[in-house]
């Protein structure tokens, strides 16, 4: 038996959109379940994201702290952004979030993994990049506003992130998918069997 995520899409009988937001919105779908009812689902419609792990030459990855106020918690995160542009293809967007948000570029670039955040609650779809090979970015830093006016930025060695991981300490979902993945690539095939990283991503088709 091959354990592998695949397409499928059941009948939806109506369909529509009570609330509309700047980025999101929320859909709410009457769908067939197998045995023939129709049951409502409400769920988030987002564009979808990137995130980067970042790792330095002395195995630290970069990340940042930010106040997220759903979770009314300041969160050590790695670097992430919407795909604000349709088809918009995710390496130049990854490679945009950490130019802006640390003010590094990478020379290094590969797929770390793909995640479904929320599934049953929102279609977001993240893609996790590992980027290595860093150094400081050429010219101005990039403007930041509203709760990014506030971020602290780090370098933490990939142990202690797993420490703080495991110990309940950290719990944004692209930090620990990513560092947790990267720990797996490394014990497994190593980094240089990822994934390009202008791989296919089914779940948000990009252009070239």
């Amino acid at each position: 038996m091959t354990i592998k995520d695949t397409a499928e899409e059941w009948e939806v009988r109506a369909s529509e959109t009570p609330f509309t937001g700047n980025k999101t919105s929320v859909r709410t779908d009457d769908v067939v379940m197998p045995d023939g009812s129709v049951v409502r689902r409400d769920y988030q419609v987002h564009p979808g994201s990137v995130a980067v792990l970042a790792l330095d030459d002395q195995d630290r990855v970069l990340v940042l702290r930010q106040y997220r106020h759903p979770v009314r918690q300041k969160l050590w995160e790695i670097p992430a952004g919407l795909l604000d542009v349709p088809g918009e293809n995710p390496l130049h967007a990854a490679q945009r979030e950490l130019y802006e948000e640390a003010h590094v570029k990478a020379e290094d670039w590969r797929v770390l993994t793909d995640v479904y955040t929320t599934p049953g609650g929102c279609d977001e779809s993240v893609r996790i990049f590992l980027a290595r090979d860093l150094s400081e970015a050429e010219g101005e830093r990039f403007l930041v506003e509203h709760e990014e006016a506030d971020m602290e930025l780090a370098r933490v060695p990939v142990d202690e992130l797993v420490r703080g991981v495991l110990a309940g300490e950290l719990h944004n979902n692209c930090l620990v998918v990513g560092v947790l993945s990267l720990v797996a690539a490394r014990g497994g095939d190593g980094l240089e069997a990822l994934r390009p990283a202008e791989a296919p991503w089914p779940a948000r088709p990009f252009d070239a």
